[in-house]
């Protein structure tokens, strides 16, 4: 589903499949751009079987059930039609094609049919691998007719505070389909993670010196967890002790985790962050009678500050306030209002909410480095030590797409880069 467009325009262009029967649909983790039109796309494909990590299922069940509550909310404030076109699809329907979700181990091989087999098996295959991004993400690797075939998916190959590094095959790769999220991003030379979460401590203490808050933007599933834990590591470690406010949503995605925090690969195992952190918990009714009050942190989502979400609604009452502070830790389409307000410079007049119209921007603003997406340095160096014959670059802004091919051409001269046009068919 796309995060910026509302009604049949957040679905994705499923026409080029015309009448063709899906065998198999397989997902890589749950976050909306992913995930959010599955339920659309059974409907038009009721034969084929769906695959996808147990935590994926678990999550995925949430958050489309949530989609519907926006999406009707959605109806009713921006008028949209109805009559079966919105919300994309129910309750009701989620329920019952989430029964057809087949959930599958890491580091196992099925058939599209849904059958365990030999990693040498004649048959076409699939297999996840741990993506190191969100729980329950993987990267797909896909075997048939003596080639192989791997998609990244969302991948971090570096081990972030909860999700600990991808672990993806090393060789033997035919075909590489990668993401570019970072692409035209670099790292700066001197950046660790300790050191960023450092210097995120030492920015929430200089905001709550300026008798100001801080609101943090971030994903429900994944970042807010991220985010929880440091903050978490950084309460331990500095003994300052303050509020920590969190949305609706991004409860229920931390009981997840927190359910399933010995179970598989993860960094701080015995951490129970809804436990530890007691974090007060705002929903779209609350968040109106929510004061900006100091020394508070306010992690809340969405991340790129959608209208009408609890980020986009508590940023509208602090933007034009100097002692308050937003900080950025994460993605943002440059288009969407985190990405607009990121950019922003101080006294700019922005719009984050069309319905309010513009604003200055009188607050502190500051970025840090806490991307669950892989740095395009590390993106590369997979791709050269796998020297696949042939490297699709998906998910990412033009820009970082054309940084990733003008690097892999020069790096991998014997590698076709492509960079696939939607709609059009490729032969691999």
């Amino acid at each position: 589903m796309h995060p910026k467009f509302v009604g049949e325009d957040a679905l994705p262009n499923l026409h080029p499949l015309g009448g063709r029967k899906l065998d198999a649909i397989i997902v890589s983790h749950s976050h909306q751009d992913h995930i959010g039109t599955l339920p659309v796309l059974m409907r038009r494909q009721p034969r084929a079987r769906v695959f996808m990590t147990e935590p994926t299922a678990e999550i995925g069940s949430t958050l489309l059930h949530n989609s519907v509550n926006v999406m009707t909310r959605q109806r009713e404030e921006i008028g949209l039609a109805v009559g079966g076109i919105y919300p994309l699809f129910t309750h009701r329907e989620i329920d019952r094609v989430s029964e057809r979700w087949r959930p599958c181990a890491l580091r196992q091989t099925y058939t599209v049919a849904g059958e365990r087999v030999p990693a040498d098996s004649n048959e076409t295959t699939f297999e996840f691998f741990d993506a190191g991004h969100v729980l329950g993400s993987t990267g797909i690797l896909l075997r048939t007719e003596g080639r192989t075939v791997f998609y990244t998916a969302d991948v971090n190959f570096d081990d972030q505070t909860i999700a600990r590094a991808a672990v993806f095959p090393e060789r033997d790769i035919d075909i590489l389909i990668m993401e570019c999220t970072r692409g035209d991003t670099p790292v700066p030379p001197d950046w660790t993670r300790a050191n960023e979460e450092k210097r995120l401590m030492e920015a929430i203490e200089n905001a709550f010196t300026r008798g100001g808050c801080v609101l943090i933007p971030v994903f429900a599933l994944g970042k807010t967890q991220e985010i929880l834990a440091i903050l978490h590591k950084l309460r331990r470690e500095k003994t300052l002790d303050f509020p920590i406010y969190i949305g609706g949503l991004s409860t229920k995605m931390t009981e997840l985790y927190d359910r399933r925090a010995q179970m598989g690969r993860r960094q701080l195992p015995r951490l129970q962050l809804l436990e530890e952190l007691r974090p007060f918990v705002l929903n779209s009714e609350t968040i109106r009678d929510a004061g900006a009050r100091a020394g508070r942190v306010y992690a809340l989502s969405s991340g790129m500050m959608t209208p009408k979400t609890l980020s986009n609604t508590f940023a509208q009452r602090i933007v034009d306030q100097p002692r308050h502070s937003i900080f950025f830790v994460g993605y943002a389409d440059p288009e969407s209002p985190a990405g607009i307000l990121r950019n922003a410079r101080t006294n700019q007049e922005v719009t984050i909410d069309p319905d309010r119209g513009p604003q200055r921007v009188r607050c502190h603003l500051e970025e840090f480095q806490f991307s669950a997406h892989a740095s395009r340095e590390s993106l590369i160096a997979f791709a050269e030590r796998l020297a696949p014959k042939k490297i699709l670059l998906v998910h990412g802004d033009p820009p970082a797409v054309e940084w990733m091919r003008a690097r892999l051409a020069l790096d991998l001269p014997n590698s076709e880069i492509i960079v696939p046009t939607p709609g059009l068919e490729f032969e691999v």
